[in-house]
């Protein structure tokens, strides 16, 4: 079974939980907290990969590290430890942020720019995404990117709206290469 579908099981059972525990905006917080810690965190993930640890010193780190959070999160973890599904643990946290997000009318995204976007422009965008993509609201996270030249690019899952100068150069080539 492919790791997505496992993280979408996860998250899902996650997320019914939220529910019924009406908690979901705290999940949230927290399981994105987790998932930070997760990314910039290698001596973490090789230390909860490595085969020769014994599970409950992998849990006991768990506990130990994320104390402060509510016990469904480090429950949660603590279980994808015993089933020996720590590599996922990123994915189920977005498989379950993109389902709170659904459930809400929300949508994530990633706007590409040379430079910092000023608030106001950030809001523009995101008022502005929001009507195109009939969403009650999109958050953008920005990211800097030099190699744009100018413009700005948006990714939204899987769809890239591009409207940097070089994106329009490279289309340009495509369709003088495709002429010749």
């Amino acid at each position: 079974m492919s790791e997505t579908v496992v993280a979408k099981r996860y998250a899902e059972a996650l997320f019914q939980l939220g529910i019924e525990k009406n908690n979901l905006d705290e999940l949230v917080t927290e399981f994105t907290t987790v998932r930070e810690v997760f990314q910039n965190n290698q001596e973490l993930n090789v230390f909860l990969m490595h085969p020769a640890v014994s599970g409950e010193k992998k849990k006991e780190l768990i506990a130990t590290s994320f104390q402060s959070l509510q016990k469904d999160v480090v429950n949660t973890l603590k279980l994808l430890i015993d089933r020996h599904r720590t590599d996922i643990i990123p994915a189920t946290i977005n498989q379950f942020i993109q389902l709170v997000n659904d459930a809400k009318g929300m949508v994530e995204a990633s706007v590409y720019s040379t430079r910092a976007l000023t608030e106001d422009e950030k809001h523009e965008l995101e008022l502005s995404f929001a009507k195109r993509l009939n969403k009650t609201a999109v958050t953008f996270d920005n990211k800097i990117d030099p190699t744009l030249i100018g413009g700005i690019k948006i990714r939204v899952g899987n769809t890239i709206y591009d409207g940097t100068i070089s994106g329009k150069l490279k289309s340009i080539e495509r369709k003088i290469l495709t002429a010749n």
